[in-house]
């Protein structure tokens, strides 16, 4: 029994995956509801018109068509603002679902036995089928609304007609309520496969496009996402940003570091470093991996006087490391090299420019001894900064 209710309710998808796709799918209700509740206004509206051209006009009728048809125009008009809305709750669409649902069974039960147009009961079962299809609903949901229904119809049936005649209306009530929540049901569970399926293959999608963007030993982005972000900082900057940074770097001997302690050293190094440069996020910085041991960073910053701030929290992470270098020139840990350039966001310099001012200011870092950054910038005099080197202290 239990495992015919777990899969009734759909959770052989996985519950949790189930919930997601449900919210998904149930969100494509409200043009459901819009395009559903038309049809409702032609056909109650025209039902509602026909008996002006007859001499048979029966006011009463005339007025629940209007009133079924005023109810469905309100919806519909409703459920399209709701589409324009950015976040609309289920709980909305489930009031206006029902609603629907009690529109059309009163219709139709109106339809079949109150008003009784026809010798047999067929308007009832078409809509409470065709009802049910138009969306997608959670089993219980269904299964309330078709109870519901089925118990107006024959109340209404026992009401309004013989005892002899009560079998064929119960019994075509019951039938039309099998098959709205089997074909319900199905077309559900169908809605949802196709939804998990797109939902697994997006998520597929995403992670071999983050594979491509991203360097697989450092677990920073690597030069292809770094070109497409820069471009992006460059022409897509906020009002308060007024000034952006170019930052590149070198692991100082490198080099050495590989030929004295092996590759497999240099890879840990690596990965040490990429961690540290990933943590800088939580300052605003993008950092990606664009060569073997060269690095690029960028941020934005409101004051360029600012950017020491940065280099200070980027060197002594990397110092933190405490990765020991013994063939190091300038210390016994590993060091980076640093070439910083600033420019004013909107400035008409391009990509290639701005990479290119930035690696003279790395070369003039190598040049000044390494372990160091070189800041400079169209309206930022260049200037050296040291960082403290446990050495010196």
């Amino acid at each position: 029994m239990h495992k015919i209710l777990y899969t009734w309710r759909f959770y052989s998808f996985g519950r949790e995956q189930y919930q997601e796709c449900m919210n998904n799918v149930f969100q494509n209700n409200l043009l459901g509801l819009r395009q559903a509740n038309l049809m409702v206004v032609i056909f109650a509206g025209f039902l509602s018109i026909f008996p002006l051209f007859f001499e048979d006009f029966n006011l009463v009728k005339v007025s629940i068509h209007l009133t079924v048809a005023v109810i469905a125009l309100l919806i519909s008009i409703y459920s399209n603002y709701m589409m324009q809305q950015l976040n609309v709750g289920n709980r909305i669409i489930f009031i206006l679902s029902t609603l629907f649902y009690a529109n059309v069974i009163i219709f139709g039960t109106y339809l079949d036995i109150w008003s009784k147009p026809f010798s047999i009961a067929a308007i009832f079962p078409c809509l409470l089928i065709c009802s049910l299809l138009m969306f997608v609903n959670p089993p219980h949901f269904n299964l309330g609304l078709t109870l519901g229904a089925v118990i107006v119809f024959d109340i209404s049936a026992v009401i309004v007609f013989p005892a002899e005649t009560y079998i064929f209306y119960i019994g075509n009530s019951i039938i039309a309520g099998v098959l709205s929540l089997f074909f319900s049901w199905h077309i559900t569970k169908l809605r949802l496969g196709l939804e998990i399926s797109a939902s697994n293959l997006e998520d597929e999608r995403n992670r071999y496009v983050d594979q491509s963007i991203t360097d697989e030993l450092t677990q920073l982005k690597n030069r292809r996402d770094f070109n497409q972000t820069f471009q992006r900082f460059l022409s897509n900057y906020r009002a308060s940003d007024d000034w952006l940074c170019v930052a590149l770097a070198d692991i100082d001997n490198f080099k050495l570091y590989n030929d004295h302690y092996g590759h497999p050293k240099g890879d840990d190094c690596l990965r040490g470093i990429g961690n540290t440069l990933n943590s800088l996020s939580s300052l605003g910085v993008y950092a990606a991996r664009v060569g073997g041991e060269e690095f690029a960073l960028l941020w934005f910053e409101k004051d360029p006087s600012h950017v020491d701030k940065i280099i200070t929290q980027w060197t002594e992470r990397i110092r933190d490391l405490k990765i020991l270098h013994e063939k190091s020139k300038v210390s016994e840990y590993v060091t980076m090299s640093i070439g910083v350039y600033v420019v004013r966001c909107g400035s008409h310099h391009d990509t290639q420019v701005l990479y290119a001012l930035a690696d003279k200011a790395l070369y003039s870092a190598k040049s000044s001894g390494r372990n160091c950054a070189i800041i400079c910038g169209d309206e930022v005099k260049q200037y050296k900064f040291t960082p403290k080197d446990e050495k010196s202290e």
